[in-house]
This record gives structure tokens, C-alpha cells and sequence, in this order.
């Protein structure tokens, strides 16, 4: 298992060996002991271009997921299809997580953690946009995963 961290912001400090291990742990729960992920922590004048340029929404937003495989979730044997598997790529605003956290009843580690959940659970085919049902399927493996790590 491989995670990389790319730090692009200066202003809000990070504990980088921590994030290394909660993303393993995490990926190891969703059975990708093998993946490799990206990370990338940008503020909100970075977070917008990207979403401006890969979406086009003009506006910062707090995490962003850019998957780089086609494999979903085969939920009945719990894997994805291949052991090795370049995962993708997940944009963490920290400007926005900072904002966000207090508004959430949350320490900035907590919303942080979310955020990492949230994107991860997107590359690996996870939508809360596409349905009511999609939602709740997310929020639920969302809720799962926070509480072991």
C-alpha cells in the first residue's frame, strides 16, 4: 500500500505520518491493501481553479475525488477485481475544513477525517449525488469507517 501527500497550502498545519496512517487503515478496511493513493491539500483560491477546471463550478469546495481505475465495489465478496490498484487522487481544502468544522460540531482532526472518508469512498464508486439511496448507502459506510479509525 502506497499514500502520497502533496501539501500545496501553507497556513494550516498537518501531521503528515498521521494522515499515512489513517488512510491505510482505512484502505485496508475497504479490502485495498495493495492500492495506491494520492493526496493533495490546496486552500480555497487552489480549490476552485481545479474545480472550475475539472467540473465547471466556479467555486471553492471542501474535497474533491479523481479516481483512476474503473473498478467498483463488488459488494458480495467485498472486493474490487484487482490487488494491485492505483486508486486515484483526493483534494482535501483545508481552508474550507477549517471553516467547516465548527459548523459541523467538529475539531478540525474530525472534519478532516471526513473529508479523507468522503473522498476515498468516491473513488471507489460511491455517489451520494446520484440518488436518495445513494446517499444514505454513502453517509452509512461513511459513519462505519469513521468509527474504526
Amino acid at each position: 500500500m502506497k499514500v502520497l501527500i502533496q501539501n500545496r497550502q501553507k497556513p494550516t498545519k498537518i501531521n503528515q505520518q498521521k494522515i499515512k496512517r489513517d488512510s491505510a487503515a482505512l484502505l485496508r478496511l475497504l479490502g485495498l491493501k495493495d492500492a495506491e493513493l494520492s493526496m493533495l491539500f490546496v486552500n480555497d483560491r487552489q480549490m476552485k481553479e481545479l474545480n472550475h477546471k475539472y467540473r465547471g463550478i466556479d467555486r471553492t469546495t471542501d474535497v474533491l475525488s479523481f479516481p483512476q481505475h474503473s473498478a467498483k465495489v463488488n459488494e458480495k465478496k467485498g472486493d474490487y477485481g484487482t490487488k494491485e490498484l492505483l486508486l486515484g487522487d483526493v483534494v482535501i481544502n483545508l481552508q474550507a475544513a477549517k471553516r467547516q468544522a465548527p459548523k459541523h460540531g467538529l475539531t478540525f482532526n474530525e472534519e478532516f477525517r471526513w473529508l479523507l472518508v468522503h473522498g476515498i469512498l468516491h473513488l471507489i464508486g460511491y455517489d451520494h449525488e446520484r440518488s436518495k439511496y445513494a446517499e444514505r448507502k454513502m453517509r452509512t459506510m461513511e459513519r462505519d469507517l469513521l468509527a474504526c479509525i
